[in-house]
Order: structure tokens, then C-alpha cells, then sequence
């Protein structure tokens, strides 16, 4: 259905007058009597009947009007979603159950009024998801650019918002299960196991971990789900693997599974948060000074991070 005739159409039954709806959109009367006409031939109704000070809605016309007007309501709806300054706040938040998922909850939640569109690119690398944001798709991303040395494009800012500190999660069979906490020295006797992952950023980052404190970390093999991961710990006397301590999963209760801090040092994950210097988003600005903001308030001086994030 052509919306310009659905628009010519509203236009004409709220001034009753085909001259009065072509000066508020902008056309000839004839064009909008051209509009109203091809609708009414789609329709196979007549919309309108003359009177001597104009037009008036005939009774489908008047059955017309109000779902009419809901489909442009829709139409900018549709067109508020993707154009930047106007559509709801868009953010990738990599997955949605690490860390940037759960701060961007926490900012909703002191603005529910926001608009907001919150987006996981999963399987995209750094470059990709920082041309989404050069291209004005995303509003902001988080990644640790590691592979461009905390350098972005043209165009773009960063800044470092999130250190996620590491904890050690294992079944209630593991030798380290009753431990409080784990230091990163007495982890180099226990493989860590992370399979699955493909992104070159976690990868470079994991390697960079396992050099610096002697650590096995077996990235290599097909991951099959975090549910089945889960129960593959559960059920180990040997395996673990490294969860952020602002990430969230859940798992039965009969499971068991422990968390436990990584301390003297504790290793983080340094994410930086991106976005196009020049983005007019009204709540991009409030979102950046809350992560800043935070940043601040939960940095801590006892951690490690690899010598490129420093």
C-alpha cells in the first residue's frame, strides 16, 4: 500500500478539503485527488463524498481513518528505528551474558524512560563491529583492542570503562572446589578449559595470560553451548574454566558449581567502550559518563592486565 496516499488521505478527511491537504503536503490538488483516487481503486471503496464546503468521509472511509492512521504511526516507528538521533539507543554489548549486558541493564534501570536497543554481535570480530559503529548502526561497542594497540579508526573515541575481574568456576569435585580464593600461581597446576572461541581479541588476550603466569588454557575444540559446558565442569574432577565476575550464568542447583576470585593479582579483562565521536544521540552522552562514572568508583589497584592494555 503507497503511503503517500494513505498520508494524502488522513490529510484530506482532518482538513476536509482536497486543496487544504495539498498545501500541508506539499503537492498540487490534483496530485492529491491522483492519491486519494489510486487508493480508493486498491481499496475498491469510495473514501470521500462531496459536499458544497468540501469532502466528507463516506462510511468506509470513516472505518478506514483510524487504521490508517496507525499504519504511519508505524511507518515512523519503522523509520525512528534506524535513523541515528531519532531511533532508540543501540549498543552491542558482545553477549549478553557478560559484563557490558549487565552494566547497560544497570544504566536502563535508573532511565526505564530511555529507548533502548540492545544488540550481541557474538561471532564479529573488533573490525567489524567498529565499521557498524563508523557506519552509524551501532552507537557504541565494546571491545579491548588488543590487535590495534587501543587505536581506533578515524572518526571514532574509546575509552577504557570495564576491568572484569576473572574467577575460577569448577564442580564440586575439583581439587580447588573448597578454596575461598585461588591466586593466579596455583591455577598453572590446573587446565583451564575455554573451547570454542574463534574471536582473535579473547584469544590473543588468553594467550597473553597463560605466558604471563605459566597457565594451560585449552581454547581448541568445538563448543557445543554454555549449557553443555556447565555440566561437563559439574561433573569434572580436572576441568575449570575462567567466568568474569560480571558475567551471568545460570545452572541447576544440583550442579554446584563454584565461583571462586582470582586474587595476588587478580586478572581483568579490559574493555574499552566505542563510539562515533561525532554521534548527536541524545542518551549516548548520559550512557558515557555513567560507564566513566562507574569506572571509576570500582577501579582497583591489585590486578593484572596484559602489557598493550596498560
Amino acid at each position: 500500500m503507497d503511503l503517500d496516499a494513505v498520508r494524502t488521505f488522513v490529510a484530506v478527511a482532518e482538513t476536509g478539503q482536497f486543496q487544504a491537504a495539498a498545501d500541508d503536503l506539499g503537492i498540487t490538488q490534483q496530485g492529491a485527488s491522483r492519491r486519494v483516487a489510486t487508493l480508493e481503486r486498491e481499496l475498491g471503496v469510495q473514501l470521500f463524498a462531496r459536499t458544497a464546503r468540501g469532502v466528507r468521509l463516506t462510511v468506509d472511509g470513516q472505518a478506514l481513518l483510524p487504521h490508517a492512521r496507525e499504519l504511519l504511526r508505524a511507518a515512523e516507528r519503522v523509520t525512528a528505528a534506524v535513523t541515528p538521533g531519532r531511533r532508540a539507543l543501540r549498543i552491542d554489548v558482545i553477549s549478553r551474558r557478560v559484563a557490558p549486558s549487565s552494566i547497560l541493564r544497570a544504566f536502563y534501570q535508573q532511565h526505564p524512560g530511555i529507548e533502548l536497543d540492545v544488540v550481541a554481535l557474538t561471532n564479529a570480530d573488533a573490525a567489524s563491529a567498529l565499521s557498524e559503529v563508523s557506519a552509524g548502526t551501532l552507537d557504541a561497542t565494546f571491545r579491548s583492542l588488543r590487535d590495534s594497540a587501543r587505536t581506533v579508526p578515524i572518526g571514532l573515541r574509546s575509552a577504557r570503562v570495564i576491568d572484569d575481574r576473572h574467577q575460577l568456576l569448577v564442580g564440586p569435585q575439583h581439587p580447588l572446589a573448597n578454596a575461598r580464593t585461588v591466586t593466579s600461581a596455583e591455577l598453572a597446576e590446573h587446565p583451564i578449559w575455554m573451547p570454542g572461541m574463534s574471536d582473535p581479541e579473547p584469544m590473543g588476550y588468553y594467550d597473553d595470560l597463560a605466558k604471563a603466569f605459566g597457565l594451560t588454557i585449552d581454547t581448541i575444540g568445538p563448543m557445543f553451548g554454555i549449557e553443555a559446558l556447565l555440566a561437563e565442569i559439574a561433573d569434572s574432577t580436572r576441568l575449570a574454566t575462567f567466568v568474569g565476575e560480571g558475567s551471568r550464568y545460570l545452572w541447576p542447583e544440583s550442579y554446584d558449581l563454584r565461583r571462586i576470585p582470582v586474587v595476588n593479582p587478580t586478572p581483568v579483562y579490559p574493555l574499552s567502550v566505542i563510539w562515533r565521536a561525532d554521534n548527536p544521540h541524545p542518551v549516548l552522552a548520559n550512557f558515557l559518563e555513567y560507564l566513566r562514572t562507574r569506572y571509576r568508583a570500582t577501579a582497583q589497584d591489585d590486578v593484572w592486565t596484559p602489557d598493550w592494555a596498560r
